[in-house]
């Protein structure tokens, strides 16, 4: 029973952190109102498996890896600055373009999976979700646990994970949603580059 409590509080805890708005939020947003259901969905999934190897890595023992080696988080966070910096000037670049056509076959596959790579890119380049596992794991998981614990631990990230960013796929990926993307779509892209490019500068002046 103990161990359930534990599992309870950590998935809390961890929901909590995945809804706050960050670039994955607005990530997920953005391709569920281009590409579609199936898109946003692909990169909810990219979300969650982004997630589970940051979470393992920090059950593993990769955080012990970043505390005596500098060099290495500061690779990590100087990566993530420029993917996120990256995807802000291109939403700025072509927040005019008109939306690609989501059609089936080929064309829709490439658009749903490009979104996973992104998606994936993205949660991969950010090191702070790594020390946000680090953190949570020290502060609620016992100091020895069962394999089957680990286990479980890494099942309620991937849910949490892929839960949240699928809902946010299928609320933005509906008609109603995708209309309203298109006619807004210029500004809504600037600002989403702009909360990017934000989150970039964050990223590299926050403290390590």
């Amino acid at each position: 029973m103990e161990h359930v409590v534990v599992l309870l509080g950590l998935a809390v805890v961890h929901l909590l952190a995945v809804a706050s708005p960050g670039p994955s939020t607005v990530l997920v947003i953005q391709t569920a109102a281009v590409a579609g259901r199936r898109g946003g969905l692909l990169t909810a999934s990219a979300m969650s498996v982004g997630a589970v190897l940051w979470a393992s890595a920090a059950l593993f023992g990769l955080q012990a890896l970043f505390a005596r080696f500098d060099w290495l988080y500061v690779a990590f966070r100087i990566a993530g600055v420029l993917y996120l910096l990256y995807l802000a000037v291109m939403l700025w670049r072509h927040a005019g373009d008109p939306l690609p056509e989501i059609k089936t076959g080929g064309a829709a596959r490439l658009t749903g999976w490009q979104g996973f790579l992104r998606a994936l890119v993205l949660q991969l380049s950010n090191p702070k979700i790594m020390v946000f596992f680090g953190s949570i794991f020290l502060s609620l998981l016992p100091q020895s646990t069962p394999a089957w614990m680990d286990v479980a631990v890494l099942i309620v990230v991937a849910l949490n994970e892929f839960a949240w960013f699928a809902l946010l796929a299928l609320l933005f990926s509906g008609g109603p949603a995708r209309t309203y993307y298109l006619r807004a779509k210029r500004w809504l892209d600037r600002a989403m580059g702009g909360v990017l490019g934000l989150l970039g500068l964050r990223l590299a002046v926050g403290e390590p």
